[in-house]
């Protein structure tokens, strides 16, 4: 990609609209070979910019999930236990002669390993390598990414050391729940993804769902708007509970959004009780606003 302009209209014809700031950082992200680390509430498209660069570049989306207490095994590698047995049981079947070095050195044959995300990027690569919620691991967890980022590379002690021809593309998405640390911050490029205005939520919602009918689709984006505008609710609604929203009417038939049916549908666009109890009560008034 030549330009921030070729990074969003490339990025456009997956159906991602990104800003100029964000294809522009994005650009950069490529050009630097510098992971790029997006932070913002959820449901703003932080996750799926990473699938839209792999789209975009025909590349394999890797993908590795954060949660609290992975470690470095969840993200690297594992050993195929049970192939090993059976492999140790093939050898003694067949009577096979040789020392304990040389059969345990044939247990550690890159045929029984399992290789996790951030090995499988290494390896892979050229590929999109998606961390995502980093927020949500700790800080051994930080550390050791920030080692991996740095060199690129990472160590097998009964293999020796995988390392990447070509950097992989990197994108870390953080809710930030937690404040990362710095070190990895200056690691990176880094953007923070805000909800759109009502416009450009209009113009994601027809590109990521064009059967949705023009009409629907602004009076959909103009009760999410006003809900995020409230201070009342527990998550307000992010752009991928507007495309659920927007396409669960869809399949009902509907082109005017209506009281009755804009009710029975909050289980697309709401995930808490109190927050459809909220929302039910404000309907009315937000529909003839």
């Amino acid at each position: 990609m030549d330009s921030a302009a070729d990074v969003a209209a490339r990025l456009g014809a997956t159906g991602y609209l990104a800003d100029d700031e964000l294809a522009t950082v994005l650009f950069l992200t490529m050009r630097m070979q510098r992971p790029l680390l997006l932070e913002g509430e959820p449901g703003t498209g932080k996750t799926a910019l990473a699938e839209a660069l792999a789209e975009t570049l025909d590349l394999p989306l890797i993908r590795l999930q954060c949660y609290e207490g992975i470690d470095a095994t969840q993200a690297l590698y594992d050993w195929d236990f049970p192939r090993q047995i059976l492999h140790l049981r093939a050898l003694e079947a067949a009577g096979a002669e040789g020392t304990v070095e040389e059969t345990e050195k044939s247990l550690y044959d890159e045929r029984f390993l399992l290789s996790r995300p951030v090995l499988a990027a290494l390896q892979q690569s050229p590929a999109v390598l998606l961390i995502d919620e980093v927020d949500r691991a700790d800080d051994e967890f930080e550390a050791f990414l920030l080692e991996v980022l740095s060199t690129w590379q990472v160590t097998i002690p009964e293999l020796g050391t995988v390392s990447a021809a070509t950097p992989p593309y990197v994108v870390l998405t953080s809710n930030r729940t937690r404040e990362l640390h710095d070190a990895l911050k200056r690691r990176c490029l880094y953007h923070w993804i805000d909800h759109p205005g009502l416009d450009r939520e209009v113009a994601i919602l027809r590109s990521r769902a064009p059967e949705v009918a023009e009409t629907l689709a602004r009076q959909v984006v103009g009760v999410v708007q006003q809900l995020r505008d409230r201070d009342d609710l527990l998550k307000p609604p992010g752009v991928a509970e507007t495309l659920d929203w927007a396409r669960a009417l869809n399949h009902l038939g509907t082109t005017q959004l209506d009281l009755a049916t804009a009710a029975a549908t909050l289980g697309a666009l709401v995930k808490y009780r109190e927050d459809a109890d909220r929302v039910k009560q404000a309907l009315d008034r937000m529909l003839t606003s």
